[in-house]
């Protein structure tokens, strides 16, 4: 696995959480054209839609449907907000940080009822406060959940969370961008919709979204979709009526996103993705408090997709300037999103490994040295 990274030696490595850095072979995959109405590129696209649920633990056989939409993962949150929440509805957002806020945008600009149950950006969902609230508010239908939190790195908790949505009866919707293909996630606990992107652990390539949905559940919002190019019951029937996108798709994307899809099973499933990414994440830590760097989270709610890193206290540091010099050695990091904290953000996922943390770290050393940090 490790020499596909090999001719890509020109590109700067990311350490993002998507877009990331891919393997060469998945790079390859897009030197070709697809006719998007073609027999063939339909066979691929319907081979997609099964694997994401063969990767999921899932199938049709038991009730389950995979619904690819054009655009980034945020256009596939706000397609499930805009399709299955009914016209009465109301959802209750987990928020604790930028991503979970933006759900709160979107379900205002769609003008559908919601309430925001915030906690603070370096804890993990306050479970009690949604207990408390699904008791006490009989109109929230929805409840919508980000479980791996990009703004710091945190890991949400989703199982607990869908234990007590479906003891309430609601509907459960999940942001699973950053975790799903390397984190395990467990359907059996409430999860009516997941909704993930092509360009995270996958380790394919920015251009759509996917959406994991139960069936029954789906069938039942026909009607209440307010948009039409983010119609998911629409772009679903769209599939089972001819095996195509509604509007033109991301071919290349998806041409990628196959061979991502194959490489993911070469490496040993989800499972064996998810140990490297923690591979890279405890080098990555253990090298940077060697440089005298503190994490923003407490390690027992830490995901190894991307962690939050807090400025040094020097006066020299200038994040900009840190940056840039990163990336004059090759390097691309993520600055920071937290609003009550400096910080700065190093990702640990795409096609990267413990050899590229460990020529990460000497860049940073490197860095700060002549920075006169160190």
């Amino acid at each position: 696995m490790r020499n596909s990274l090999a001719g890509t030696a020109r590109d700067k490595l990311l350490f993002t959480p998507g877009p990331l850095t891919t393997s060469l072979s998945v790079k390859q995959s897009m030197l070709h054209d697809a006719g998007s109405w073609h027999f063939e590129f339909n066979a691929k696209v319907k081979w997609v839609r099964d694997e994401i649920l063969r990767i999921a633990g899932l199938s049709r056989e038991a009730g389950w449907e995979t619904i690819l939409m054009q655009g980034s993962g945020t256009f596939g949150v706000e397609a499930t907000f805009a399709t299955c929440v009914p016209p009465e509805g109301k959802v209750a957002v987990l928020a604790n940080g930028a991503y979970g806020e933006r759900m709160a945008l979107m379900l205002q600009r769609l003008r559908i009822e919601h309430v925001v149950l915030r906690a603070p950006e370096n804890m993990p969902n306050d479970l009690g406060a949604l207990d408390r609230t699904l008791a006490a508010d009989r109109a929230i239908t929805h409840v919508a959940i980000v479980h791996c939190e990009t703004t710091t790195g945190i890991l949400n908790p989703l199982e607990e969370a869908g234990r007590i949505v479906r003891r309430h009866g609601r509907r459960y919707v999940v942001d699973a961008m950053s975790s799903f293909g390397a984190l395990p996630i467990d359907f059996t606990t409430g999860i009516d919709y997941l909704v993930s992107s092509a360009n995270k652990c996958i380790e394919g390539v920015p251009g759509f979204s996917f959406v994991i949905c139960r069936r029954e559940a789906l069938l039942a919002c026909d009607g209440y979709a307010r948009s039409l190019s983010l119609d998911l019951l629409g772009q679903f029937k769209g599939f089972e009526k001819n095996g195509q996108f509604r509007y033109t798709p991301p071919t290349h994307s998806i041409l990628a996103f196959e061979q991502a899809l194959k490489e993911l099973e070469q490496e040993g499933g989800v499972a064996a993705r998810g140990a490297r990414y923690r591979q890279n994440q405890e080098a990555l830590v253990n090298g940077m408090k060697e440089l005298g760097f503190r994490t923003y989270l407490d390690s027992r709610v830490q995901s190894c997709v991307i962690t939050s890193f807090c400025f040094p206290d020097h006066p020299g540091f200038a994040f900009d300037e840190f940056y840039r010099r990163l990336s004059d050695k090759g390097f691309i990091i993520y600055p920071g999103k937290i609003s009550q904290a400096e910080t700065f953000r190093i990702g640990t996922i795409g096609r990267i490994f413990p050899s590229d943390i460990e020529a990460l770290l000497s860049a940073i050393r490197s860095a700060l040295r002549e920075m006169e940090i160190i």
